[in-house]
């Protein structure tokens, strides 16, 4: 992954999940592939946990959740490491993650535009990202925005 570019997305819809339904739990599975830099997004009631590599266990997921207040929020997580890694290759997947997790979001704010037109409210709701990480430092929960300013971003060329 690097700057996010409309071209190199596809979208699939898991049955039954459509752009209207689910709200509350429409999950979002995005995959890519290093090689062509394409990027894969799934969106459904489920994860794609078959579109996962379990090696790399790059991929981010997220999902739509009411917070404290009832609020909804779209809450991902990214898999930095379960122990399995040392600090310092945690420390480079941690950096990775951070530096490619803008263009992670816009895949999955961008592929799902026809929900929002459906519930343009959740344009405003916040987006969290869950570092998953057996390391303290590494292990954090970060603010990125909303999806409006995700779109407002995008500048799609028509080739």
């Amino acid at each position: 992954m690097s700057e996010f570019d409309p071209h190199k997305l596809t979208v699939n819809l898991l049955t039954p999940a459509t752009f209207a339904q689910p709200v509350e739990g429409r999950k979002y599975t995005l995959t890519h592939s290093d090689i062509t830099g394409q990027l894969f997004l799934d969106i459904g009631y489920m994860y794609n946990m078959q579109a996962v590599n379990p090696q790399m266990r790059d991929e981010v997921l997220a999902e739509w959740k009411k917070d404290v207040n009832g609020h909804l929020t779209l809450a991902g997580t990214a898999y930095v490491d379960g122990g399995e890694y040392s600090s310092s290759t945690a420390g480079i997947r941690f950096n990775i993650f951070m530096k490619e997790i803008d263009t992670a979001i816009s895949g999955i704010v961008y592929g799902d535009r026809p929900f929002y037109a459906r519930y343009p409210l959740l344009l405003d709701a916040p987006i969290f990202i869950h570092y998953m990480s057996n390391y303290p430092q590494y292990r954090q929960v970060l603010y990125y925005g909303t999806p409006r300013q995700y779109l407002s971003q995008i500048n799609v060329v028509h080739r």
